[in-house]
């Protein structure tokens, strides 16, 4: 068993003050992602990390009628992969991206949650494979290009490229919907994992924070690693975590073919 941090927590963001006064799943749902377009500014998502338009057209946000945020990579045209977190439990669930200035929602038609994720993982230090797959009720535009999946793992010391829709300021909303990235350092903590991979800054605050979980963790060839999946050791920037694709191939090919869809394997 994989040791989990006590601090560790889910980052997938409660959008908070974006469903005033709007009734039904499609009104909350499109007062979130309005909100949300006009909150994201110059500054957003990902602590300590810059603007990365070009590695936008790999991901996408997921919001849920609940209120929360999160990010996931694209697999293929009407499928893309995110954190168990943000697609468990009963909550509807809508993929969210823009059109120009328009924000367009995405109804879910499928969803397979990894067999393997315990949404009580972090209060109980177990094991957790934090990862879901939804396949929308229509195709994304073309623009949108499906992810290259590293099968080998990272090694301690490499420098993996973090990204998401999150916030760049712990609690500030306002930050929420601009894709960013910053590049971290592998850490083993706890010695070698084939669950998870931890990236820690090697000076000052960077990495994930909410509203990033589902976001890609890649190599510098653009190759998706991991999905992010927590934060831990402190608050938001100091230890990120995500869970290894590699080892969770079998479960992803075998749930895409019965899709009719295929990852992009290197």
């Amino acid at each position: 068993m994989d040791p989990i941090s006590g601090r560790a927590r889910p980052i997938g963001r409660r959008a908070r003050g974006l469903r005033v006064g709007a009734r039904g799943l499609g009104a909350r749902l499109g007062s979130a992602a309005l909100a949300l377009g006009a909150l994201a500014g110059p500054a957003g998502a990902v602590v300590g990390g810059r603007e990365a338009p070009e590695g936008a057209s790999g991901s996408v946000m997921v919001l849920s009628s609940d209120g929360g945020v999160c990010s996931a990579v694209v697999l293929a045209p009407d499928t893309v992969l995110t954190a168990a977190h943000c697609a468990a439990g009963r909550a509807e669930h809508r993929v969210h991206y823009r059109e120009g200035a328009e924000p367009v929602l995405v109804e879910v038609a499928g969803r397979a949650v990894h067999p393997g994720y315990d949404a009580g993982a972090i209060a109980g230090r177990r094991r957790s494979i934090d990862l879901a797959l939804l396949r929308t009720a229509t195709p994304l535009p073309a623009r949108f290009a499906p992810a290259r999946l590293a099968a080998d793992g990272p090694r301690a010391g490499e420098s993996l490229v973090l990204s998401g829709y999150g916030v760049a300021r712990a609690g500030e909303a306002r930050t929420t919907g601009t894709f960013r990235s910053a590049s971290l350092p592998v850490v083993e903590p706890y010695g070698p994992s084939r669950i998870l991979v931890w990236l820690k800054p090697a000076a000052g605050p960077a990495g994930a924070c909410q509203g990033d979980s589902g976001g890609p963790i890649a190599r510098g060839d653009g190759a998706i690693v991991a999905v992010t999946a927590w934060v831990g050791g402190g608050p938001c920037g100091a230890i990120s975590q995500g869970v290894l694709l590699g080892p969770q191939r079998d479960w992803l090919d075998r749930t895409l073919q019965g899709w009719g869809r295929r990852a992009v394997w290197e």
